[in-house]
């Protein structure tokens, strides 16, 4: 048995069994990830502020 294909043969799990998750749960891991959300595309932003304000200074630097 080859080590690379020894686990393709057992059945999975994980997929068979329904997810339980409570109600609870599920609403502050969606809250998590929304804010999650918000805090990336800030960051975003704030990065591309960043690029504009560089490159008006290198632009005013050559100019």
């Amino acid at each position: 048995m080859s080590l690379l294909t020894h686990d393709l043969e057992r059945p999975f799990e994980w997929a068979e069994r329904p997810a339980r998750m409570s109600k609870a749960r599920k609403v502050q891991l969606k809250r998590v990830a929304l804010r999650t959300l918000a805090v990336l595309s800030m960051g975003s932003v704030l990065a591309a502020l960043i690029a504009l304000k560089t490159a008006i200074y290198v632009w005013h630097l050559h100019a």
